[in-house]
């Protein structure tokens, strides 16, 4: 198993390679009598390098299994290659996965302008593309492209609930929304005037390879709600500065840039105070699940597997409740790993409970419905970890 680092030029040769003809189903690429090849691509560096601990902790539940016998007879090699979240590298190296090292499929590459660049050639070339580690609306789309699937609940829902929260709230406050300038930000976008309809919205974009979002959080000032969709380094500016310039806005945070260790502590634990996000996981640092099963086994394998780790980065939660459905449906191929079963195994998961996630929030996919997670529940910074409240919520009724 592998994580490797690749620079412009390799990353480029790679792009250079013959497509060769297709094999037949029956061949089972990446698949021998010993080994089943997984790839990936993620961003090993690069402005959003702090998700790259994601492909660490699957790498080593991966060694896990391998430790344990492995499945169906075989053991799992997982190869990660750097696309420093620049989709045309990430095509470059997806290519050099599926073209050169013919791995069976892909699983959790990171990034939605990133996945978006290769969402088409692996539909094409039927390469199962599995449970994607990006939240944007458009992985769940079985008739138009049946071999991708995301994992996390939609971005788009997510902020049709901010939307219906600030609503209920803020009836009549002024909201504005900064938001990363693709795919991942437009559905915030589109997710709050889902709710809002036609109701002013300010708004104010940023470029992932910006060096600060300074500017366009002084451009927003004044507003009484502020949502931000941003990845983990601009959070903790957005959070930081807000604070500074002494704006107090009903704050939200995508849940996907709220980890204590990434995003909180950087931007300072005490200017988050008050900020909502939501969330599926379970927080290491709420003392709620101190003595939680799920969470032990967590911590169990953590202190095994990645003992220098910092365990109040989320980041390691999602990835062991993505690596575990990943596992699952390893177990239901049996033995049986061609492309065509690990897809359907894929696509029909019982509703299944996941040490990392929340209670009453479960996996489960039908051929017909590739949303993965479909509950949430908000939560409220308090200085010191993330306070849930309210109920588990599926979906926003619009």
């Amino acid at each position: 198993m592998t994580i490797q680092r690749r620079t412009l030029i390799g990353a480029a040769a790679a792009g250079t390679l013959a497509v060769p003809r297709l094999a037949p189903a029956q061949d089972a690429p990446g698949v021998t009598a010993t080994e089943i090849r997984i790839g990936s691509t993620n961003a090993l560096s690069g402005p959003v390098s702090a998700y790259s601990v994601i492909s660490r902790c699957l790498e080593a539940m991966f060694r896990r299994l391998n430790d344990q016998g492995g499945v169906g007879g075989r053991k799992v090699s997982f190869t990660v290659y750097d696309d420093a979240y620049q989709p045309p590298r990430t095509l470059e190296q997806t290519r050099r996965l599926v073209e050169q090292d013919r791995v069976a499929f892909l699983f959790n590459s990171l990034g939605t302008p990133t996945n978006n660049a290769i969402h088409r050639y692996v539909n094409q070339r039927k390469v199962p593309h599995l449970f994607l580690a990006t939240g944007a609306d458009k992985w769940a789309q079985p008739k138009e492209f049946p071999w991708t699937i995301g994992w996390q609940p939609s971005y788009r829902t997510e902020a049709q609930i901010y939307a219906k929260h600030i609503l209920a709230e803020r009836p009549q406050g002024r909201i504005a929304l900064l938001y990363q300038n693709d795919d991942f930000g437009k559905d915030y976008l589109n997710g709050l005037k889902d709710v809002l309809g036609n109701r002013p919205l300010t708004t104010a974009t940023y470029e992932a390879t910006d060096p600060t979002i300074d500017s366009q959080i002084v451009q927003l000032q004044g507003h009484d709600v502020l949502v931000c969709a941003t990845t983990p380094r601009f959070a903790a500016q957005a959070i930081r500065r807000v604070f500074d310039i002494g704006w107090r806005p009903m704050m939200f945070m995508t849940n996907v840039s709220v980890s204590v260790g990434a995003v909180m502590q950087p931007a300072g634990v005490e200017k988050g105070v008050g900020l909502i996000t939501s969330d599926y996981r379970k927080d290491q640092t709420d003392p709620a699940w101190a003595t939680d099963a799920g969470m032990n086994e967590w911590r169990d394998f953590m202190r095994r597997y990645i003992p220098d780790a910092d365990l109040t980065d989320n980041n390691y939660t999602y990835a062991y409740g993505a690596g575990s459905t990943m596992i699952q449906v390893l177990r239901q191929c049996g033995t049986d790993f061609s492309r065509e079963n690990v897809m359907r195994q894929a696509t029909n998961i019982a509703p299944m409970d996941i040490a990392t996630l929340l209670p009453g929030i479960r996996v489960q996919t039908q051929p017909d419905n590739y949303h993965v997670i479909r509950q949430m529940q908000l939560q409220r910074w308090d200085g010191r970890s993330w306070v849930r409240f309210g109920n588990v919520i599926e979906g926003a009724n619009v």
